[in-house]
């Protein structure tokens, strides 16, 4: 029986498929009894991928690991060649691979032991980044999340809390989700199967130890996926999950973010806004006018307020680690609860 199928979307990958598969050829696990499966899915390339991809279909063969290939004429997009290369798998475990991202030797040792103990979580790990040190921000925010973090900071523009080129699961994680979203290029698949698994009570969990090296290039199927519409599925899962369940909230911000989070929001959750709140002393003791262009009227005047005197609940509309630590020290400062009297939308 296989034990593991690594799932890899290929779309034009011939600069990356080489140091890929030499990095699953590497894998501590093979030495084991485990059964492993390679299923690849070339979504439509036209370039040197199909060539190169037989050229490892038979070097694996001889090595005696199963490696399918199937795949599509034309591009539909990355979530209809994973769940392709899914729907021809036969692994209990599901460990996704990005073509153009390498893994470390015992990637699917240390995941497949995570997944064993736990059927209903993503397991994903820590990573490293090449070019180094490329977005720096970024990958200190993925790597030292803390496991309540990986559930609450999921409202940020970094997306799922585990990235999605380390995922590994139990098959019955996809399976109740029910595979990724197919309307194509531009729409962030992983992060609306991220939402669908934690709103029917899937877990998360990290290996924290560095697991893969995530490639950082302008090709990149992430920069096909626009902030607006990563910023729609996020505000309507903010006012349908959290915003419901309060009576009134504070927006930390008067500036650009805060207000364009405020305009976004239905007229139920615009009532419940009671101010704003910054450390801008041109800002504090003003009030934001809130204007309809379509009615052609103002909708709401909201005071601004220092943060100190802020009342939870909070929705944070500050970007993390981009102020030498002193948005940190006045958020530490308030003594509150992330997830319970504030969430952060940034």
């Amino acid at each position: 029986m296989i034990k593991v199928s690594i799932i890899i979307p290929v779309y034009n990958g011939e600069k990356w498929i080489d140091n890929c598969f030499k990095s699953i050829a590497g894998q501590s696990i093979f030495k084991s009894e485990a059964k492993l499966e390679i299923v690849v899915f070339d979504d439509g390339s036209n370039d040197r991928s199909k060539q190169m991809l037989k050229k490892w279909t038979a070097y694996f063969k001889e090595t005696g690991i199963e490696f399918v290939l199937t795949g599509s004429s034309k591009s539909r997009g990355v979530g209809a060649a994973k769940n392709g290369a899914i729907s021809v798998s036969k692994g209990q475990f599901l460990c996704f691979q990005d073509i153009d991202d390498m893994m470390h030797p015992h990637r699917i040792e240390l995941q497949l032991q995570a997944a064993e103990q736990n059927h209903n979580a993503i397991i994903g790990s820590q990573i490293s980044r090449i070019p180094f040190n490329s977005t720096p921000r970024f990958v200190r925010w993925a790597n030292n999340l803390n496991q309540k973090q990986l559930k609450l900071q999921i409202y940020t523009a970094n997306g799922p809390t585990l990235l999605m080129p380390t995922w590994f699961c139990h098959r019955s994680v996809y399976e109740k989700v029910g595979g990724f979203d197919e309307t194509g290029k531009g729409t962030p698949e992983d992060l609306i199967f991220f939402y669908s698994h934690l709103d029917l009570g899937g877990d998360l969990h990290r290996v924290n130890e560095e697991l893969l090296i995530y490639t950082y290039h302008e090709g990149a199927a992430t920069f096909s996926v626009g902030r607006e519409k990563i910023w729609q599925i996020q505000i309507e899962r903010l006012q349908s999950k959290i915003l419901p369940f309060w009576k009134r909230f504070i927006v930390w911000n008067a500036g650009k973010a805060g207000r364009k989070l405020v305009r976004s929001l239905n007229q139920d959750n615009l009532n419940k806004l009671e101010a704003f709140c910054d450390v801008d002393e041109n800002k504090i003791n003003t009030n934001v006018e809130l204007y309809c262009p379509l009615k052609r009227k103002v909708l709401k005047s909201v005071p601004v307020i220092h943060f100190s005197e802020a009342k939870p609940p909070l929705i944070v509309c500050v970007k993390l680690d981009m102020t030498n630590g002193q948005f940190e020290q006045n958020l530490k400062s308030m003594n509150l609860i992330e997830g319970i009297d504030y969430f952060l939308f940034c």
